[in-house]
């Protein structure tokens, strides 16, 4: 028997519905809907990926909307929420390799002290316009990396880049790549 009501009293797993925000849960074993990350696993990644303190998340809560997208809110609500936008949109789960979005990047990556890419200013100005480069001179992981420059003696975040064999590809949305020369 189907369970119509989606919420999982007729013994099915209720189903993501992709059109509104609904909590991640504390934990796996809190899980209900299959597939769906957990809290603990989210600071868990971001901490293990790049080194981002646990304890920056403490005054977020994590949600959900659509397949695998989700949201940091410095606040709380009701769960589920049907609004168009809640916070700001952090990582893209739900596939084989998560992948953070440049807002998260640029908000959280200056707490991060692993996988960090620091490019020289001609590098950061490439990166900036959208453009893949030879980067054979990194040694760390591959997979997506927090791309990153020196400016007035910090290392502030430019955006996500996804390192493979050698080269340096730059995820900067279209609509956000800037020519910095």
């Amino acid at each position: 028997m189907t369970d119509e009501t989606g919420d999982g009293s007729g013994g099915d797993p209720p189903e993501n519905d992709g059109q509104r925000f609904d909590r991640l849960p504390a934990t796996p074993d809190e899980r209900e809907v299959p597939g769906r990350p957990a809290r603990s696993e989210v600071v868990d990644w971001w901490h293990d990926r790049y080194g981002i303190p646990p304890e920056t998340w403490d005054d977020y809560t994590f949600w959900e909307k659509g397949n695998g997208k989700l949201w940091a809110f410095a606040a709380d609500v009701v769960s589920p929420v049907a609004v168009e936008g809640l916070g700001l949109r952090i990582l893209r789960a739900r596939q084989e390799h998560w992948k953070p979005s440049t807002n998260a990047v640029q908000r959280f990556g200056g707490a991060a002290t692993e996988n960090v890419v620091v490019l020289e200013r001609q590098e950061a100005e490439r990166f900036a316009r959208g453009d893949d480069q030879d980067l054979p001179r990194w040694d760390g992981d591959w997979g997506y990396v927090i791309a990153a420059h020196e400016f007035a003696g910090d290392v502030e975040p430019i955006g996500v880049g996804l390192y493979l064999h050698g080269e340096l590809r730059s995820t900067i949305p279209k609509g956000r790549r800037e020519d910095l020369s």
